[in-house]
Formats: C-alpha cells, sequence, structure tokens
C-alpha cells in the first residue's frame, strides 16, 4: 500500500493550444511511465479526432512514479484537461478529483480568455495552484510580461513561475518536483467507509461499464460487492487497476488513489458520473461525496438515422455517447419530415460537431442534423413559463404574453490594437458593452452582454478574423431577457417542414429565412412542377424562391406553320403541369438539410 503522503493528484489547465498534451507528454517520459519505444506525440490523445484536430476533448487519466531529489519515490496521479471552453465540464470534473493544478500559460502568446476561467475554477475547488510558462523555445517568448499578465488578471503571485519548454524538455525536472513540494498530499482514511467519487466511465464491449473513480476514503478490491449511491445499483467488482496509461491491474485501490473498476456493469443507465460508489454494506451509512454541477445544454439539434430501421441502434449509440459524456443530453423526438429521432443537447457548436463526427466514425452511423438552435423561454397570459428547444415546442402565438432569450456575459481578450474591430463586430451582434481590462500595456480584456443566439454560429471564426487570431473568448450564461422573437415557418409548396422552420429576432427573421430559401433552392432538385419556396412569420409570407419546373421542349417538332398550333401543344403542357402539382410531392434531399446548417450568417 502506498502511503497516503507520498501522492499527489494534480492536472493541468490552459487555453486551447498552450501545449497542455506535450507536457503531459514529457512527464509521462521524465518518470518512465511508457517506455521510449511506445512514445508517440500527444500521447494521451488517443482519439482520431483529437490527434486531426490537435484538440483535446476528453479528460484522461495517467499514473507515475518519480523518485524525487528527496530520495522518496511519489504517486503522481495526472488528469490531463481539455481546453476549448465547449468542453468545461470535462475541467470541473477533472478539478473534483485533485488537490493541485499546473497552470499553464503560452510564454509568447500570454494569458487568454480561457486561462482566466480555468484558473477561477481551480480557486474555487480549493487547489494549490502552481502557474508554468511554456514554449521557452520559441524567440518571441515574453517571461517577465507574461508573468505581470498571470498577476494582474488572474491575482496569483508569478514571480516563481517555472519557465520551461515542454517541446524540447527544458526544466521540465523542475515541474515535477514542484508538485512533489507545493501539491498537498490527499487526505483520507485507507480503514474508513468506502467513498469513491466516478469522474468518468468508458463502454467496453466485453467488460462492460468501466469506471474511472478517485478513491477519498476506504479501500476497494476485487471481490468487493459494491453500491452506487446514486442509483442504488449493486455489483461485483472483478478488477481494480490504475492508468499507465494503459489499463494495469493491481490488488486494491486506497484513499488518495486513482483508478479504474470493473464490475461487470451491463445496464449504462446504472452509471452516474458524479456519483459516489461505496461498499454495499456500508451504503446506507456513507454519506454521499458532493459532486459536480450538471450542467445545462445550451445548444439543440435533432439526430435522426438515415434508414428509419436504425433508430434503435443511434439510441444505443447516444448512450454510449452520454456515458462517456455526461454533459450531452438526448430525447426521443418525431418529425413529419425526418421521422423518427432524438433531440440533443450541447454546450457549444464543437461540442456538437464532435458528438456528431464521433457517432459518424465510431459507431458507424449515418446521420441527418437539424439546424442548431438555443433554448428559450415563453410566458404565456396565464402566468406559465415554458421552456422552448425546438420550433415544434412553440405554443399558438395568443396565448404568448413574452419572450424570453438567453444572455451570456463574454469575455474577449486582444492586443489593443483589435479593440475597434472587436466593438464593432459585438455591437452587430446586439451586444451591450461592459468593461474593459488592462493586462500590462498591449493586451484588453472586453466584457460584452451578448444574446447566446448570436454567438453559436460563427462568432469565434468572426473574431478570430477580425483580430488576425490574437482573439480569444470565453462565455457564461447569465440568465434569460426579454426579447421581441419570432418564429419562421419555411413551406416547400405549401407544405410547412417542421424540421426547416427555426426561432430568431425579428429584425434578422426576414434575412435568414431568404438565405435558407437560396441554399434549398441550390439543393431541392428540379421535379416535372414548379416549386415554391416560402418563408412565412404567422400568416404573413416574408419571402419566397420558385424552383422552375423541368420542361420537354413540345414546340421541338413544329418545324414552321401556324403559331396556334405551338400554343395548342403549351396550353396541353400547362394543363398537364397543373395536375402533376396537385398530385406531385416535393423530395427534400438530406443535403438540403444540411445545407442550412451553413446558413448561420454569411
Amino acid at each position: 500500500m502506498t502511503d497516503t503522503r507520498l501522492i499527489r493528484n494534480f492536472s493541468i489547465i490552459a487555453h486551447v493550444d498552450h501545449g497542455k498534451s506535450t507536457l503531459a507528454d514529457r512527464l509521462v517520459e521524465m518518470t518512465g511511465t511508457v517506455q521510449k519505444r511506445q512514445m508517440k506525440e500527444q500521447l494521451l490523445d488517443d482519439m482520431e479526432l483529437e490527434r486531426e484536430r490537435g484538440i483535446t476533448i476528453k479528460a484522461r487519466a495517467v499514473a507515475m512514479n518519480y523518485l524525487a531529489k528527496d530520495g522518496l519515490t511519489y504517486q503522481l496521479n495526472l488528469i490531463d484537461t481539455p481546453g476549448h471552453v465547449d468542453f468545461n465540464y470535462e475541467v470541473l470534473k477533472s478539478l473534483q478529483a485533485c488537490e493541485g493544478a499546473l497552470l499553464l500559460v503560452d510564454a509568447s502568446q500570454g494569458v487568454e480568455a480561457q486561462t482566466v476561467v480555468n484558473a477561477h475554477l481551480a480557486e474555487q475547488a480549493k487547489l494549490a495552484v502552481i502557474p508554468v510558462l511554456n514554449k521557452m523555445d520559441l524567440p518571441h517568448a515574453r517571461p517577465d510580461e507574461v508573468a505581470q499578465e498571470i498577476e494582474d488578471a488572474i491575482c496569483i503571485s508569478a514571480e516563481n513561475a517555472i519557465a520551461v519548454s515542454a517541446k524540447t524538455g527544458q526544466n521540465v525536472e523542475a515541474v515535477l518536483e514542484a508538485i512533489v513540494a507545493l501539491v498537498p498530499p490527499p487526505t483520507g482514511d485507507p480503514q474508513g467507509l468506502l467513498q469513491a467519487l466516478i469522474f468518468d466511465a468508458i463502454y467496453n464491449d466485453y467488460r462492460g461499464v468501466v469506471l474511472y473513480a478517485r478513491v477519498f476514503q476506504g479501500t476497494v478490491r476485487r471481490a468487493h460487492f459494491i453500491r452506487m449511491i446514486g442509483t442504488m445499483s449493486r455489483y461485483e467488482v472483478m478488477e481494480v487497476g490504475k492508468l499507465k496509461p494503459d489499463m494495469q491491474a493491481v490488488d486494491e485501490l486506497h484513499a488518495g488513489e486513482v483508478g479504474y473498476i470493473v464490475a461487470n456493469i451491463k445496464k449504462l443507465q446504472d452509471v452516474v458520473i458524479g456519483d459516489t460508489v461505496t461498499h454495499d454494506d456500508e451504503a446506507l451509512r456513507a454519506p454521499m461525496l458532493p459532486g459536480f454541477r450538471q450542467p445545462k445544454p445550451m445548444v439543440f439539434c435533432g439526430f435522426y438515422p438515415t434508414v428509419p430501421s436504425e433508430f434503435e441502434n443511434l439510441r444505443k449509440s447516444l448512450e454510449k455517447m452520454r456515458l462517456n459524456d455526461s454533459s450531452f443530453t438526448f430525447e426521443p423526438e418525431t418529425s413529419d419530415a425526418l421521422g423518427f429521432g432524438f433531440r440533443c443537447g450541447f454546450l457549444g457548436l464543437l461540442h456538437m460537431e464532435v458528438i456528431q463526427q464521433r457517432l459518424e466514425r465510431e459507431e458507424d452511423m449515418d446521420l441527418v442534423q437539424t439546424a442548431p438552435s438555443v433554448r428559450y423561454r415563453v410566458k404565456l397570459h396565464n402566468g406559465e413559463e415554458k421552456e422552448i428547444r425546438s420550433p415544434s415546442e412553440m405554443p399558438d402565438p395568443s396565448m404568448i404574453l413574452e419572450y424570453l432569450e438567453p444572455i451570456t456575459r463574454v469575455n474577449i481578450v486582444v492586443p489593443t490594437d483589435g479593440i475597434g474591430a472587436v466593438m464593432k463586430l459585438c455591437t452587430d451582434r446586439r451586444g451591450q458593452y461592459v468593461k474593459t481590462d488592462y493586462y500590462g500595456r498591449e493586451r484588453v480584456m472586453i466584457g460584452f452582454r451578448i444574446p447566446f443566439a448570436e454567438i453559436i454560429f460563427d462568432f469565434h471564426d468572426r473574431l478570430k478574423s477580425a483580430t488576425r487570431g490574437y482573439g480569444t473568448m470565453d462565455y457564461e450564461l447569465e440568465g434569460f431577457e426579454a426579447s421581441n422573437l419570432v418564429k419562421v415557418r419555411i413551406l416547400v409548396t405549401g407544405d410547412e417542414v417542421d424540421a426547416l422552420s427555426f426561432l430568431c429576432h425579428k429584425d434578422q427573421s426576414e434575412s435568414r429565412g431568404r438565405k435558407i430559401l437560396k441554399a434549398l433552392r441550390q439543393e431541392i432538385p428540379r421535379h416535372q412542377f414548379e416549386v415554391a419556396l416560402q418563408a412565412a412569420i404567422g400568416g404573413k409570407i416574408v419571402a419566397r424562391e420558385t424552383i422552375a419546373a423541368m420542361r420537354k421542349d413540345v414546340t421541338a417538332k413544329c418545324y414552321g406553320g401556324d403559331i396556334s398550333r405551338k400554343r395548342k401543344l403549351l396550353e396541353k403542357q400547362k394543363e398537364g403541369k397543373k395536375r402533376m402539382r396537385q398530385v406531385g410531392s416535393v423530395e427534400i434531399p438530406q443535403k438540403a438539410f444540411l445545407s442550412v446548417l451553413r446558413t448561420g450568417d454569411d
């Protein structure tokens, strides 16, 4: 049994692309956890999507043994975290299982928006925060200025910040020594009541659900009967072990350690991330650990299988995703145009994109996805308040007293020469200016209140272009405010297509409707009859596009003669087209639904 005084649990927090995964690689390499020949770049980013995009999506854990300069061997449990704002929940889960955090800041780029947010999360979790300046091998690194930025923006003393280069390994050993010296050892009695926090889980086809847990009290070993307090489900432990970074079985996990538990769990519903595991006979006595706040999904869209018979397979795939990523939600829904599917909730647009690509690659699902929308609320005349997650849930307009839309507090960090471009971008998106904070002479953080619907489509891309790639942003939901919203219905030959209807601010409704109709006109093939595409608000048509009918040249055989012969043939064709329009139905291809996604704000 490892003495708890020799255990250190920590995570690495940083803005996206500041070198977290590279530093994790160096720590794993220097502690000899993985042999040189098995080493590869971004070792902990083992998902195909993570390696392709160069971002961390899932928090990963790894246990390392380090022989420190004081002659003692310490067990270091690292939980790697993502940096993008859409995966903030992963960071929150990881910090709950740690006593310390390395705050990694790029010495050339300085403090970014997500750096500030992650540092505040670590402070709220009462962790020991160690500032580390990375990328010191770059010629334009400016450690002194960046250390000052850390003190100004985050109010953490940075005079002893460790300057490293994760790429070359320069000074990385000082980081390991700082972890040993500054991160407090875990408290907890290995002989006490078992309390283990489930901070993640994965599904294995052969072993069922594998729990990733941090043990706070007690000991768990093979053949113990455990119970999850939240769901009260009981299981027998088949194996416990540590992640090095592959699974390695051990005899037991005791207080202070991080590892995995295999208990032959086949029902995905029995596992809730944030639940507490205890011994079966202690379930009524052991208190539940303070879990983490379940995040509320902010972006919603529909996932439908292209083949209706795949509906049950899609449900199973979504349940696996939900287990692996508990910030994602789904519930069944039906659509006249697309059949049976699921209404899915995500933390942001990148989160939605990643889940969709993981379903297509890992689960081999073929999906149709509807346009994303945010959560609105409506106040009814009878005093009731109703939440609206898709246009189809909107009650009759005569019952609605007031529309409410979500407002976010957006903090944008930019160089001082980008202030004008950012101000214009935010005011164009109905933003209200809040404040400006200067960090040193060259960087500034601008705060705005912006409706969430205005930032989910392409706000981040626009910000990057306006600031030449230097602008970074972070947002959090502030609440709901009254707004002038309307439901725009999309009609194809007079029939409403519920999957294409959307909610938006009245000022933008006509332009958005027109853009969607133009996109549909390009994607819907020509039929034997004329197809009318319309956008309507209530009973009023606000935009229209027409797809002309395919016409056979019926006058081709008339080489001359009286014009009345040609006219007679054209009139006959016209009658046929009119009859066809009455019985014909318009085929809307999947590409048309997907094209609506790209009409965010061109």
